[in-house]
């Protein structure tokens, strides 16, 4: 892994983890309003548990595409790739 691709990477990840702490700290805050009887804060067009579950299904795929589809998972696909049309066809 170069220089560049880590650097990258590296962003990628504290900007996940930004993200999921924000995701939390809204979690924590609108969750409690509901268990608590005191409904605070409403929202008209969506419910609460619909807009977290929407949001957490976003970090969801970005962690699926930051920890599993890396570049090392799209170096060694582009190898596979390349090692399938090396084979030689014998009719």
């Amino acid at each position: 892994m170069d220089y560049d691709t880590a650097h990258t990477r590296t962003n990628n990840i504290r900007k996940f983890y930004k993200s999921l702490f924000i995701f939390a700290l809204f979690a924590v805050l609108i969750i409690p309003d509901d268990i608590f009887g005191e409904k605070m804060i409403s929202f008209h067009w969506f419910d609460r548990y619909t807009i977290l579950g929407i949001w957490g299904f976003i970090i969801l795929v970005k962690a699926a595409k930051l920890f599993l589809f890396d570049s090392e998972w799209e170096k060694d696909m582009i190898e596979k790739e390349l090692r399938k049309e090396k084979k030689t066809i014998n009719y």
